[in-house]
């Protein structure tokens, strides 16, 4: 039976995940419910949506969940930026290229979909 359990990108940002909590752990302790809360929010809703949508009935709910996955990368990036702007990251570019993967995946997915009969 294919369940989000089967997908590539399910999978990549489900390890994303435990990246992001790792990299929060060493944030000052004023920022526990600020911006450590936001980005694991962020990280944790990208495989959540992806899961949610395949669950769906159809293709278009389906892309709708991954439309919000793609938000939320895109919110986990900007607040990745802010973590490093604020001297609490000293390099994002090493996630560049995860963000970068998880984002066409995403896309490679949506446009899959596209192409499929409700």
């Amino acid at each position: 039976m294919n369940t989000h359990r089967n997908l590539e990108v399910w999978k990549y940002s489900v390890e994303f995940v435990s990246t992001v909590y790792d990299i929060t752990k060493d944030f000052p302790k004023e920022e526990i419910y600020g911006l450590s809360s936001q980005l694991r929010q962020s990280a944790l809703a990208i495989p959540s949506n992806i899961a949610e949508g395949s669950a769906r009935k159809g293709n278009k709910e389906y892309k709708q969940f991954l439309y919000i996955a793609l938000g939320n990368l895109a919110e986990l990036e900007t607040q990745l930026v802010i973590a490093h702007d604020l001297n609490y990251l000293e390099n994002i570019a090493q996630y560049d290229s995860t963000i970068t993967e998880i984002r066409s995946m995403l896309y490679t997915l949506i446009k899959s979909l596209k192409k499929k009969k409700e």
